[in-house]
């Protein structure tokens, strides 16, 4: 029997490191999202720091692992059997809701999931011991601490709104004074906003790291026989005072003598503080559940006492984490966080969430988001009204791009000024050490992401061409941490349920599903990132000339159409053998043809806008393909979801005589499209041009004599369902062919109006 717990033991250990990989893949957006967004520092220098940030932080968070051992129950009320089995059904839990949420990009909070489960597999097993007694439910308070947890809940709700309120308010005051020309405000100005930001997060790095430490607690002759802490304490007003008058010379001397940008500076120091935050605050989450499981198990071995019969009050005694625990830890955290590719999914929301400039985005808006907007608006115009027009036009001179004449969308663009980084990391310190020093474990996510959510709707991020789409992104990033909440609770308890009946055999069935479920997350995540780092584009609009317009489109427009005879190939396949995946496949691929061309429509300012040599012809000619384009989709689009729904509705196979029709047209079609992306080339002569043309007489004639073939038909067939599919597939294909030829005259007639270079 003791070989089962230390199996257990050993499993947790295995899942520890699983729930650092993971979890920092989740949480390395909270001290890298500042820094990579702004670009005020290379990415290898980003990493380095946050890289020593985590190493630090990982030797100074031993204070906090009593969290996971003590928080959230009372261990004395739970026998060792109880408590082993808790941890491991928290630990499976964490790491499949961890990745999950990695998969899908989504930054959610590792303290709210950890506290969750905790407080899910202790009610449970509390229940499981009430019930098995005396029944009475009212004795659930003796196992819960449910005080703390209390505590530990309305401190990680109330983050989220007091960090985005800090955020907003701070930004907007800072942006109103120094307006985006903040780089050339005078020098005096910039030392005191270095001096404040960095005696912030210079406080910060003392709260999270010397006063974690174990050194913290020693008496030093230097300090009249004080403690570190008790110094600190005692001293706080004198010590944040000097810090300030420090830091704010230290700006200076740097802005004045070495002519450095004192923003980059806070950037870098202030990236290396959260890192050092979320090791410290975090490692709780990832290694508390182990090392409390470790501590235990030693524990009931040295007793003798039955597994189900030794009390776990030792855990109430404060136990320092072994210092090797702290550095292996430290090493996974570090080296999840340079080679984890779903780290850099997460990061990403998040800077989409707050990009200054227009980008592709990713949320649907929803109705909630759209009165959000809506009401804040009217709510803005309002108090608008109420401040003289003098004080408007001042402010909103302050908040306008000084750049914002040729205006070009570059994915290269950072996502937002040096300001705003600063800001975010500023603020966010502040409110992480206060907590840190009041002893809550609050979500570092929570506190940074809504930080970065305020800062960019102060700093007018959220513009009218995207604010609906930003709403519903941050509400959906909310709506995933509720359901982060609700599922490690009930999640947890289940587990907690299954292992405690079924022993070691529930458990090993449970983490072979879960490896399974992790696995597929694995080849899904790998999937979409081959196809984010090799898009294909069907229309270039990069080139600054006529001419080289031209050329591109020739290139592209060949390659539309060939995806397009391959899409249709595809239909007919799937209606001929009546094959729900080959369509499903179809349908598939058309989409993601779909949304390239509708990127591209909405990137037509940006063409035209950064376009050096300024020809309305070329405008026009870009204009007119991507309408023509358009139009193909769309019937192309059609044709799948018609055919597609068809299938899936069982309703009746086409009729042998359709589909002989329908492979005739298809190999009809396959020389069209053949000579389509011929005709794409800058030296098509006029003969090969008349050639199209008499090709497309022919091509309309044989639809349309398919058209008269079905006509007679119908007569005679009793399937409705059949015969309107069948005249869809016809006229839209005719559709198809109309398009086609359409886009090889538009290029044909465009061609004459320019000589290209040889």
């Amino acid at each position: 029997m003791e070989n089962i717990y230390l199996y257990i033991v050993i499993l947790l250990t295995l899942l520890a490191i699983g729930d650092l990989i993971v979890g920092v893949s989740n949480d390395a957006v909270n001290f890298l999202n500042s820094a990579i967004g702004s670009k005020a520092i290379s990415f290898r220098n980003i990493m380095i720091l946050a890289s020593l940030g985590i190493a630090l932080g990982a030797l100074f968070s031993s204070g906090m692992m009593e969290v996971a051992r003590k928080g959230i129950f009372n261990p004395g009320s739970f026998y060792f059997e109880d408590i082993i089995f808790i941890f491991m059904a928290v630990m499976m839990t964490d790491i499949l809701l961890l990745d999950f949420f990695n998969t899908l990009g989504m930054p959610t909070s590792t303290t709210v999931s950890i506290v969750f489960e905790l407080l899910g597999a202790a009610v449970v097993m509390a229940m499981i011991k009430i019930f098995a007694n005396s029944g009475n439910l009212t004795e659930l308070s003796t196992y819960i601490n449910t005080d703390k947890a209390t505590q530990i809940i309305l401190g990680i709700l109330l983050s989220v709104f007091i960090a985005f309120t800090i955020g907003a308010l701070v930004q907007w005051i800072s942006r109103a004074l120094l307006s985006y020309d903040f780089l050339s405000k005078s020098k005096w100005i910039s030392a005191i906003f270095g001096g404040l930001s960095l005696a912030a997060i210079s406080n910060f790095i003392l709260i999270k790291g010397i006063k974690g430490t174990p050194y913290s607690g020693i008496q030093y002759d230097l300090l009249n026989g004080q403690t570190i802490n008790g110094f600190l304490d005692s001293n706080s007003l004198v010590v944040n005072v000097v810090s300030l008058i420090f830091w704010y010379l230290f700006s200076y001397v740097l802005i004045r003598i070495f002519k450095t940008d004192i923003y980059k500076v806070i950037i870098g120091v202030g990236t290396f503080a959260l890192a050092l935050a979320f090791a410290g605050n975090d490692l709780v989450n990832f290694i508390g559940v182990p090392v409390a499981a470790y501590q235990s198990y030693d524990a009931w071995l040295s007793s003798g006492i039955a597994a189900d019969e030794f009390s776990m009050e030792v855990l109430s005694n404060k136990v320092s984490t072994p210092t090797i625990f702290l550095f292996a830890s430290g090493l996974i955290m570090v080296l999840t966080l340079w080679f984890s590719s779903k780290a850099k999914k997460v990061v990403k929301t998040s800077l989409d969430l707050s990009d200054q400039n227009d980008i592709k985005e990713r949320f649907k808006p929803n109705l909630l988001s759209r009165s959000l907007v809506r009401f804040f608006i009217w709510l803005n115009q309002y108090f608008s009204n109420l401040v003289p027009i003098s004080v408007n036009e001042k402010i909103n001179n302050s908040f306008s791009l000084s750049n914002n004449e040729g205006v070009v969308k570059d994915p290269n663009a950072p996502s937002f000024d040096t300001l705003r980084a600063s800001i975010n990391l500023t603020v966010a310190a502040i409110l992480i050490s206060i907590a840190t020093s009041l002893k809550l474990p609050l979500s570092t996510t929570y506190v940074t992401f809504m930080v970065t959510m305020g800062t960019s709707l102060a700093d007018r991020a959220w513009g009218s061409d995207s604010a609906v789409y930003r709403v519903a992104g941050v509400i959906n990033v909310i709506g995933g941490w509720f359901f982060t909440a609700l599922s490690a609770f009930v999640v947890c308890g289940i587990i907690v349920y299954l292992i405690h009946f079924g022993g070691f055999t529930s458990i090993l069935i449970i983490l072979s599903i879960i490896l399974l479920l992790i696995g597929r997350n694995f080849i899904s995540h790998r999937r979409d990132s081959q196809k984010q780092e090799a898009p294909a584009k069907v229309l270039i609009s990069e080139s600054e000339s006529f001419e080289g317009v031209i050329k591109e489109s020739a290139r592209n427009i060949a390659n539309v159409i060939g995806k397009t005879y391959q899409i249709y190939s595809t239909i007919i396949r799937g209606l001929s053998h009546y094959d729900l995946k080959t369509l499903s496949i179809a349908k598939k691929d058309v989409n993601q043809l779909y949304n390239e061309v509708n990127d591209l429509r909405n990137g037509v300012f940006y063409f035209l806008k950064g376009s050096k040599e300024t020809s309305v012809s070329s405008g026009r000619f870009y204009i007119s393909l991507l309408g023509v384009i358009y139009d193909l989709v769309e019937d192309l689009s059609y044709l799948s979801n018609v055919s597609y729904k068809h299938v899936n509705n069982n309703h009746s196979r086409l009729k042998k005589t359709q589909i002989q029709d329908l492979n005739e047209i298809y190999e009809s079609l396959s020389s069209v499209f053949k000579e389509g992306i011929e005709a794409f080339s800058l030296e098509f002569s006029e003969k090969e041009f008349q050639d199209v043309l008499v090709q497309k007489s022919e091509n309309f004639d044989l639809l349309n004599s398919k058209i008269d073939a079905q006509i007679l038909r119908t007569q005679t067939e009793k399937s409705p369902k059949t015969t309107a599919l069948y005249f869809n597939i016809l006229i839209r294909t005719k559709d198809l062919i109309l398009h086609k030829y359409s886009l090889v005259e538009e290029f044909f007639h465009i061609t004459k109006e320019v000589k290209p270079k040889k």
